[in-house]
């Protein structure tokens, strides 16, 4: 038989037609909340910056970032690294000519007049308080005689540091370009991870951090210029005035220290620190909007530091470090027992306070800065709520002699989310020469007591 559709009726469409909203209606909800929980439980923070990171100063472990190892201009907080080197190889009593280059700086300058002395001191506040271009180049030129041996300086400090994504061609963070030691040109560079790593040497680990610290927490700083006459210097009469311009230091309790930062092809850029108790984070944002968008630098710095504020507590790697007491003699083959028909066995130990990665050098792609670490039991960083220090523990089984004391036969490795944090070295405990005749001759003769 041939079917013959039929219209449905009114009440059929409507019934359908609830059918349909009341499926819609309980699916939403389920779908919703699933989607919630995914935005609820992401770590994905909203930043205005091309490139950021978050970093504990302490060990140089990355704690958040976005695009954190993309290569950018980085400004004026390049003068984190001027200041940092002028304290460390020069005197801030010496005075400092300025050159005609140097009073040739675009602004934001000092206005510095060629032929004109200034105490580097002084220099290192208008560098750091007012980003005065033209004092960057005096000081770039009095410690290294020129702005391109200075470069020199600054790239060897920052290889020296762990950072070998950052290029360096001027003192100030000018836009530039130039060739590097391989003859690619390349432009005066960073990144946000090895930003913050420079900011972490400076109020960490230099020998001059206090004084770092000291120069870019100040609030105003005054000073005066001078000439030389009759061997000696005098004031000129110019008198200057800076005012510190990093707003971080008054947003947030425990604001440490940092350096902002623009050119047209960097946009605003910005480093900064903050301590609380024994955390001590550092921020590092590159690209962060361009004109009319000033603000943008602050609002992600505070989000980066209330998020590490928030999420990461102290520990120290004595909560995991291994238990000598768990290390076992290893057997020597054909090595001196203490008598003829025994086994040689040899004793070993934990090299405490050793830390390095893998291949010797610091772990490029772990983001934890091993060659700046302490060496102390007690050292420590930051772990995310829930994290652990894990711990493996490598040990040959077997050796053969002869061995001497301090031979590596094994690692303890710390390991934070996958990665090598630590190495310490098991060695050797004593010398274990190797089964010879004369070894022979005296284990035969004390057995027939023909000998001692």
């Amino acid at each position: 038989m041939k079917s013959v559709w039929k219209p449905l009726s009114p009440f059929a469409r409507i019934s359908l037609s609830l059918i349909l909203v009341l499926s819609l209606f309980f699916s939403v909800p389920f779908s919703f909340k699933e989607v919630y929980a995914e935005e609820e439980n992401s770590t994905t923070l909203k930043l205005y910056a091309q490139s950021a990171v978050l970093m504990d100063a302490g060990s140089g472990r990355i704690l958040y970032e976005k695009n954190g190892h993309e290569i950018l201009p980085m400004a004026s907080t390049t003068k984190i690294m001027t200041c940092i080197l002028a304290l460390e190889y020069g005197n801030p009593e010496d005075y400092a000519m300025a050159s005609s280059y140097a009073a040739s700086m675009p602004k934001v300058k000092l206005y510095v007049k060629a032929n004109e002395y200034y105490r580097l001191g002084d220099l290192l506040y208008s560098l750091m308080l007012e980003s005065h271009n033209d004092a960057a180049v005096v000081i770039a030129e009095h410690i290294a005689g020129s702005t391109e041996s200075f470069a020199d300086m600054m790239n060897q400090k920052a290889r020296d540091i762990g950072c070998f994504d950052t290029f360096f061609i001027t003192p100030n963070g000018l836009d530039a370009t130039a060739a590097d030691q391989e003859g690619a040109v390349r432009a005066h560079s960073t990144t946000a991870a090895d930003l913050a790593k420079i900011m972490s040497y400076c109020i960490m680990d230099s020998p001059q951090k206090e004084k770092f610290l000291e120069i870019t927490r100040t609030a105003s700083y005054a000073f005066e210029s001078y000439q030389e006459k009759e061997g000696g210097f005098v004031p000129t009469g110019r008198s200057f005035n800076c005012n510190n311009h990093n707003a971080f230091l008054s947003m947030m309790e425990g604001a440490l220290s940092g350096k902002t930062g623009f050119t047209g092809s960097a946009g605003y850029c910005y480093v900064g620190s903050l301590r609380r108790d024994d955390r001590t984070f550092v921020v590092a944002l590159l690209a962060c909007g361009w004109p009319n968008n000033k603000t943008y630098k602050w609002s992600d710095t505070k989000m980066l530091m209330n998020y590490g504020l928030e999420n990461f507590e102290y520990h120290t790697l004595s909560e995991a470090a291994y238990d000598e007491s768990q290390l076992k003699p290893i057997q020597v083959l054909n090595g001196q027992a203490d008598r003829l028909d025994a086994l040689a066995y040899t004793d070993i130990k934990i090299i405490r306070g050793e830390s390095t990665s893998l291949d010797g050098n610091r772990p490029d792609d772990t983001g934890l800065s091993q060659d700046a670490l302490p060496s102390s039991e007690e050292q420590g960083l930051l772990l995310k709520k829930g994290e652990k220090i894990e711990t493996r523990c490598q040990i040959t089984s077997q050796l053969t002699a002869p061995v001497s004391a301090g031979t590596q036969v094994g690692t303890v490795k710390y390991l934070v989310g996958g990665e090598v944090y630590k190495i310490e070295y098991i060695v050797t405990a004593t010398d274990v020469p190797a089964i010879d005749f004369s070894w022979c001759m005296k284990q035969i003769l004390k057995r027939y007591n023909l000998y001692g």
